[in-house]
């Protein structure tokens, strides 16, 4: 069994729910910004946010948006340890860092100490990017075999100190890595592990990258917690994690849409429909599967298997509700029927 941590109200690990995060792309020490961005992150279903605190202003405005923030916050540090105190000590629900690189024992010991206090888990975050210089001599580019050896030698600081209450990244711009180092590093070890492709690049492709990377993983049992990384906002990371999870049987929450790809025998804009169906349900928390299908070859028997769907005709739909066939509508009226529908289910 993963052992479990808490980042505020939220567990990561020991059986519980994979839990989607996402960061924030505003300055921290833009509060009211950010604190719009994380109410919109929350309405998406995010469960944990994480900010960058590059510098003492960054630290102050952290410390103001945790006072108000609808989400836990997570800090994330690079290169001064004093950020990580001043993050901990400011409402952080746990401290981002890589031990190798802000600094000596001493200032990981600083570290680890007020987070104990507070009891604040860290999360140790290895990027393929960023591998320090003697394994990349020693591995001669960013390997798998290289990321778990980087996250089990930051480990093992917090180790020396006594302290056990944290959890693993170890990303990737390329999927294979990602994936062959999260299997690795399950195999030998039971910290709870954040998993995502990183530095995906744009959206299209990076849908597509971190589907691929994650999905495998959580096909397989690995993953306790998640960040779709998007060159998009950050809300758009939510709703892509949400449907990889649901893809992969691990939520039911929100609405799931089944359409086909249309062909020759489709007699409805069904692409346009589709589109505007997933708008208007994006925020929707029903656990409901609907079916906008486009003709009477798959439609009826897909509409039929849902909560709830329609089939389309000659410039109409056949809504049919639990298996039920309820009525013809013209074109223009299918989507506030099924809306209509939903709202009553």
């Amino acid at each position: 069994m993963v052992r479990q941590i808490l980042v505020g109200d939220v567990p990561i690990g020991g059986g519980a729910p994979v839990s989607i995060q996402s960061m924030l792309n505003t300055k921290t020490t833009d509060v009211e910004g950010s604190l719009a961005q994380l109410r919109a992150l929350k309405t998406a279903g995010c469960q944990i946010a994480r900010l960058a605190v590059p510098d003492a202003r960054a630290a102050e405005g952290f410390r103001e948006i945790a006072q108000a923030s609808p989400l836990p916050l997570v800090a994330d540090i690079h290169f001064d340890y004093k950020l990580a105190i001043a993050a901990a000590l400011g409402g952080a629900a746990k401290i981002r860092i890589n031990p190798g690189n802000i600094g000596g024992t001493d200032r990981v010991r600083a570290v680890v100490e007020v987070c104990r206090e507070k009891k604040i888990p860290i999360r140790i975050g290895v990027n393929g990017g960023s591998l320090d210089k003697r394994l990349l001599e020693k591995y001669g580019h960013p390997t798998a075999e290289a990321l778990v050896e980087s996250a089990f030698s930051h480990l093992e600081l917090l180790e020396k100190e006594g302290f056990y209450d944290a959890c693993v990244s170890m990303k990737s711009s390329t999927v294979p890595t990602m994936v062959k180092a999260a299997q690795l590093f399950r195999q030998q070890c039971d910290y709870p592990l954040h998993i995502g492709v990183t530095e995906t690049g744009p959206v299209r492709m990076g849908l597509i990258k971190s589907a691929m990377g994650i999905g495998a993983l959580l096909l397989s049992g690995i993953g306790d917690t998640l960040r779709v990384s998007l060159t998009a906002d950050p809300v758009e990371e939510v709703y892509a994690a949400k449907e990889i999870l649901k893809a992969a049987g691990l939520r039911r929450d929100g609405v799931n849409i089944i359409s086909c790809p249309t062909c020759g025998r489709t007699k409805i804009d069904l692409i346009s429909l589709v589109n505007r169906v997933d708008e208007a349900l994006k925020d929707c928390r029903k656990p409901i599967t609907v079916a906008v299908m486009g003709c009477v070859v798959n439609g009826p028997g897909e509409a039929r298997e849902a909560d709830i769907g329609v089939a389309g005709g000659d410039d109409c739909g056949l809504i049919f509700l639990k298996g039920e066939p309820k009525e013809k509508v013209a074109y223009d009226e299918i989507l506030p029927r099924l809306l209509r529908y939903i709202a009553q289910m």
